[in-house]
């Protein structure tokens, strides 16, 4: 992992896509945050080219500008309306744009960003991106258009999302929308609305249309992934009894069983939803990546309690265990927040000795940023000062920076099958790379190997982020 504080807020690419062109109107189209907005934006790709859009990459030629937003943290809101004051200066010179937001800022701020700041001509929620359509003609008509309402049935099952960008080997499906895990701290599930699970027949065939497209590796999308379930109730109770039943693990395995050569990844786990049948399913089948993101947020347990995560310390440690147990190759990742609302001292050292004990391979770390309508907002105080977070934050760091080059290390005289994404960034005409089934990135030699395509590959060297090797018979 390149960097060991995730970027709060990331640009998308706006990207060519071919459209039937009929309307003769080019959109230019961002995206910040989460793998999920991501995968959003080639939804509302696939829509918009039904109505005869295509993207350009110059926002000076867009007639429709849309930015797909996240509202995780302040930074990233504060780098989206950065984004539209500059829009709504180009539209002094371009007064036909229009200019939109789309996901989880549109849900939160439609009021403000719609009337109060005139930023924006159209407000989009994750939940109504069908509606877009006639969204934009009530604006062409002079009119502005917003539709933030949140759904208990929406999962886009039936649109064929269209890949934009990427390096055409990896891509995102969608399993889940939404969230009812209730997390003091985080505002998805007043944004995205409650959970619900997208058809497994749908997604089987999603992936097996990727692999037919050349894509190589998926990865399965949720708030909670862990919580999938097909035709069964929270209490466990079957609801159509004409009608399959389907858990995680089962979804797994069916995606896995489209194609030895697809490789499957998922994101994101819930420590207390994880369960043993769902390792048991990754270790028998070998292109189920040995992979796991299991964020933890802090090492103490009563954090953990006015976190509202729904597991102890304890529980935490023996999922570690489980995973290590039943697949000792699997490679861990984890979030954490540091300066959460009343963390003393002493907690904060928890926090850090589970850092030490787990020996993270890759982290996500920030400290905290309160959230408008969230538990914590309305029950605690935002009560650490900043300079406390930053330097708590900098102490994580320090133990992760430690523990990713540890864990390549270990990686360092052994041989792992890479899957080839392309050139390498920083010497493309000199070098390939690709990465293992543990997610580390790993750069070779260029040689014959096209994107997609399988090598097994001696590891002889690594820094802090990558590994280095030959390609071996």
């Amino acid at each position: 992992m390149e960097e060991k504080v995730i970027l709060e807020d990331r640009q998308g690419e706006a990207l060519i896509m071919e459209g039937n062109g009929a309307n003769g109107r080019k959109l230019y189209l961002e995206s910040y945050g989460c793998a999920m907005n991501f995968s959003d934006s080639e939804i509302v790709a696939s829509i918009l080219q039904k109505e005869g859009f295509t993207t350009t990459r110059n926002v000076e030629e867009a007639d429709l500008v849309m930015l797909n937003t996240c509202s995780i943290r302040e930074k990233a809101e504060a780098t989206v309306r950065k984004r539209l004051q500059l829009f709504k200066k180009q539209k002094l010179t371009n007064p036909g744009l229009i200019v939109g937001i789309l996901g989880c800022m549109a849900e939160r701020m439609k009021e403000t960003l719609l009337e109060e700041e005139k930023l924006v001509d159209i407000v989009v929620g994750p939940d109504a991106y069908r509606d877009l359509p006639s969204l934009i003609k009530q604006v062409d008509g002079g009119q502005k258009a917003v539709n933030v309402l949140l759904s208990r049935d929406e999962t886009y099952a039936d649109i064929s999302p269209i890949k934009l960008g990427g390096n055409g080997v990896t891509a995102f499906i969608s399993i889940t929308r939404g969230c009812d895990n209730m997390c003091s701290f985080c505002v998805v599930p007043f944004t995205r609305g409650r959970e619900r699970s997208r058809n497994p027949l749908s997604i089987v065939a999603e992936a097996r249309q990727l692999f037919d497209e050349g894509y190589r590796e998926v990865t399965l999308l949720g708030q909670n992934v862990d919580s999938y379930r097909w035709n069964i109730s929270k209490k466990g109770e079957i609801e159509d009894p004409n009608i399959p039943t389907t858990n995680f693990a089962q979804l797994l395995e069916m995606v896995a069983l489209v194609h030895p050569d697809l490789r499957v990844r998922f994101s994101t786990s819930h420590p207390k939803d994880m369960t043993d049948d769902v390792l048991h399913t990754m270790a028998k089948y070998e292109n189920i990546c040995k992979y796991i993101h299991l964020p933890v947020q802090s090492g103490n347990t009563e954090v953990l309690k006015k976190m509202n995560r729904g597991y102890t310390r304890e529980w935490y440690d023996e999922r570690m265990k489980a995973i290590k147990r039943i697949m000792p190759d699997c490679a861990i990742s984890t979030d954490v927040i540091t300066g959460f609302c009343g963390e003393t001292e002493e907690q904060h050292q928890d926090t850090l000795s589970l850092m030490r004990e787990v020996r993270y391979d890759y982290a996500y770390m920030f400290f905290y940023s309160e959230r408008p309508k969230t538990l914590a907002e309305r029950k605690f105080e935002d009560d650490i000062p900043l300079e406390v977070k930053k330097r708590r934050l900098a102490e994580v760091i320090e133990i992760q920076n430690a523990n990713s080059l540890y864990r390549l290390e270990q990686q360092v005289g052994k041989e792992y099958k890479i899957l080839i994404e392309g050139p390498s960034r920083k010497y493309p005409e000199e070098q390939l790379c690709g990465r293992n089934s543990q997610n580390a990135m790993v750069v070779i030699p260029k040689g014959p190997y096209p994107k997609g395509s399988y090598v097994n590959v001696y590891i002889e060297s690594c820094t802090g982020a990558t590994l280095f090797g030959k390609v071996i018979d």
